[in-house]
């Protein structure tokens, strides 16, 4: 990765953004290097629980057997297994035997679902995920992940549609928290206009952020060239000082 867009999108973030939470970026690698290797799990843990140690600044490495979810597993390329009578469990249970999470009306919805959803597989062994700031010359991001409240969702929002001719160059597509963050944005890179994804509506994730956060998932392609156009853009109008304002006074 060059160091220069690094530098540059921390100076221009600090200037327009005043220097709210920074992203995170992750990408795949055959090899576990650059962050600690997150351990097997011996129960459900949900990968969004790690997450939060990566926006302290702590890069974390997962591989197909570090996963305590089977969604986690299979949203991030490493499976495509799903837990028994998962068509059930998202929607109205099985009395007696399975709690439903009723995220969906009926287990036909869910099958449904499951055949319009994309698959992918991880192109590598090991996924890692690091802070903006702790990025190296060898890091060779795939995608690049906000957690940001309404304000700052705004500028993202506004930024990623600048160059764009069509009406949806943000979407957000019903999925696992993780799905949002990492499948969606992933698959996006390849589209000849890759779109950001606007996330964390997963109640079931939503324990792992603030009340007032979502995420923001951009392909690094597609973030490149907004970091590009940001002084050409409605950053450096009064309508959005005036958001900038507001911002500080929340700090």
């Amino acid at each position: 990765m060059e160091m220069r867009l690094k530098e540059n999108f921390l100076q221009l973030w600090e200037k327009y953004f005043n220097g709210a939470e920074l992203p995170i970026i992750f990408y795949y690698a055959h090899k576990a290097k650059g962050g600690e290797l997150a351990k097997p799990s011996s129960g459900h843990r949900c990968i969004m629980a790690d997450l939060s140690k990566v926006r302290t600044g702590i890069s974390v490495c997962f591989g197909a057997d570090s996963f305590g979810c089977f969604g986690g597993k299979r949203y991030l390329g490493f499976g495509q297994e799903v837990m028994p009578n998962f068509e059930y469990f998202l929607s109205c249970g099985i009395p007696g035997k399975l709690e439903g999470e009723r995220y969906k009306k009926t287990p036909e919805l869910v099958k449904e679902v499951m055949r319009k959803a994309p698959t992918f597989e991880a192109p590598g062994k090991f996924i890692l995920f690091k802070r903006w700031d702790m990025l190296e010359e060898s890091d060779e991001p795939d995608v690049v992940v906000f957690f940001a409240r309404p304000d700052v969702l705004s500028g993202l929002f506004t930024l990623a549609n600048f160059d764009v001719g069509e009406l949806n160059g943000v979407f957000s597509p019903f999925s696992a928290g993780c799905g949002s963050i990492v499948q969606y944005p992933y698959l996006e890179k390849e589209s000849d206009c890759p779109r950001a994804v606007l996330g964390m509506f997963d109640v079931s994730a939503r324990p792992f952020v603030s009340e007032n956060v979502l995420s923001f998932s951009v392909p690094m392609n597609k973030f490149t060239a907004m970091v590009e156009n940001i002084e050409e853009s409605f950053l450096i109008t009064k309508s959005w000082a005036k958001i900038q304002k507001r911002m500080k006074k929340a700090e």
